[in-house]
């Protein structure tokens, strides 16, 4: 940040209008309140899409189209750079925006809520430029052919987003639909419109070609007839797994293609022989980082019976520096709950699992803020792995341990989901971690903590974690179709 954060602790995006056909529109549907889930204050009102609004946005990137999918490779990579170049360029105004209407707080909000999408921004930039043709050779059978595979961009692209990162989320689907040659139209989650409407102003001031990158928001039936319009061929969206359910369903009614980045209850391994007390701290801290608000958040932590009792010794030093309050404030590391009734929600599981004959092994036990959606992080214990806060995807600071025998009952436990977005091993020894997450059922397994989001690798999961693949080829490749050529020679 350049500015400081006591004087952008009051910011507020003043764009109130959609982008459409490169153009601010004002909004002629339904308004809601944006609140700020730190304080319980009013941030914005804000206006969504009309009908007649969703059609023109859709339209308008149908016009787009063609032109934008005839650009040379070069001239879509350098736009999306002229983008990258402007976001850069207001970074401290998105990083507000985030602070304020998701609560992830400042300390973890600039590298993990914009400067990471930005990067991944850079590299969809070039990965534009990519001849992604595929040389087949000889084919002798009637007769002698040569053939070979391109790709074509899909069309215009539907990106609905969730809340709790607005800006990756969004870079992760238009980012890479753009450098295929796709037109888009975003759509955030009405729970924190206005970091993406500041995204589309800033779209204009890039001067996108007009209608290539259009921004509207809007309420779950803005979303339905966006989802199922017959002028959108694919559609990428991330949230839930039972609002998933219902885009696909949605996009059926067209047959137009889908990508589904969705929930997930990942585990995180400890093999027998670990020394736990060097990552023990580093596991919990990586749970509840932006407020357990994350799809692949590893918060089902499989313990080796040996490992137990030191496993959980270890673990008190984490609950002594997670900081649980005003997101604004440096020493804070777990901000709030989007809205109470989700806070309401994580509740649950804690409460309810205790009903279940589960315990409070570890806890924050400091009083939290009275304004605010705010819950103390937790580790629940003794509890059977069919039990729901086991199964099911929390989306808060609370996490369950449970013992097992040996690397096969682990392996075994880590599939029992019906989720399937990633795993962390924690082995003695990187042949003896390769070896497990050979055997995981997961999109993507770290082993022994791993690292960043790379741009470049695919983020996904398969089961109720969804359909297709994000981010670096893998992603770019959901928003291509590819063609055989075959000529006779």
């Amino acid at each position: 940040m350049t500015k400081t954060p006591e004087s952008m602790r009051d910011y507020v995006p003043g764009v109130r209008t959609l982008t459409i056909a490169n153009k601010p529109v004002q909004p002629a549907g339904q308004r809601w309140e944006v609140v700020n889930p730190a304080t319980e204050q009013v941030l914005a009102e804000v206006g969504g899409a009309s009908s007649e609004q969703v059609d023109q946005a859709v339209r308008a990137a149908r016009e787009a189209f063609g032109g934008w999918a005839a650009l040379r490779p070069e001239e879509r990579s350098a736009a999306i750079h002229r983008l990258a170049d402007v976001l850069e360029a207001r970074v401290d105004e998105l990083l507000a925006s985030i602070v304020n209407e998701v609560g992830t707080p400042v300390s973890l909000a600039e590298g993990l809520q914009v400067k990471m999408g930005l990067g991944h921004l850079r590299w969809q930039a070039e990965a534009a430029k990519k001849d992604r043709t595929v040389h087949l050779g000889g084919y002798d059978q009637p007769v002698p052919t040569m053939s070979e595979v391109s790709h074509y961009p899909v069309g215009v692209v539907a990106a609905i987003t969730g809340y709790n990162y607005p800006l990756n989320l969004a870079i992760f689907k238009f980012g890479a639909a753009l450098a295929a040659g796709c037109t888009v139209v975003l759509l955030p989650s009405p729970r924190t419109p206005l970091t993406t409407l500041l995204l589309g102003e800033l779209s204009r001031e890039a001067d996108l070609p007009d209608g290539v990158f259009n921004v509207i928001v809007g309420d779950a039936e803005v979303g339905r007839r966006l989802s199922s319009h017959p002028g959108v061929d694919k559609v990428s969206f991330t949230g839930s797994d039972a609002v998933g359910a219902k885009i696909m369903e949605q996009a059926a009614a067209n047959l137009s293609g889908v990508t589904l980045e969705l929930g997930g209850k990942s585990a995180s391994i400890v093999l027998p022989g670990c020394e736990v007390e060097s990552f023990a701290e580093e596991m919990h801290l990586r749970w509840s980082r932006n407020g357990g608000q994350g799809c692949a958040a590893l918060a089902r932590l499989l313990v080796h019976d040996d490992l137990y009792d030191r496993f959980l010794a270890a673990s008190t030093g984490a609950f002594d520096q997670m900081h649980v309050g005003d997101p604004w404030d440096p020493k804070t590391n777990i901000g709030p709950m989007i809205r109470p009734e989700h806070r309401d929600r994580v509740q649950s599981f804690v409460d309810g699992s205790i009903d279940e004959g589960g315990r409070v092994l570890l806890s924050v036990d400091q009083p939290v803020p009275d304004k605010g959606y705010y819950i103390n992080p937790v580790l629940l214990g003794g509890l059977p792995h069919t039990a729901r806060a086991v199964q099911q995807e929390i989306f808060g600071p609370v996490a369950v341990v449970v013992p097992f025998r040996d690397a096969e009952e682990a392996i075994d436990l880590a599939n029992d989901t019906a989720y399937g977005l990633a795993a962390n091993i924690w082995a003695p020894d990187l042949d003896e971690g390769r070896r497990v997450a050979e055997r995981l059922r997961a999109g993507t397994v770290w082993i022994n903590g791993g690292g960043a989001m790379r741009p470049d690798a695919p983020f996904g999961g398969s089961g109720r974690s969804g359909v297709g693949r994000e981010i670096g080829e893998w992603g770019i490749h959901e928003y291509l179709e590819p063609r055989h050529v075959q000529w006779r020679v």
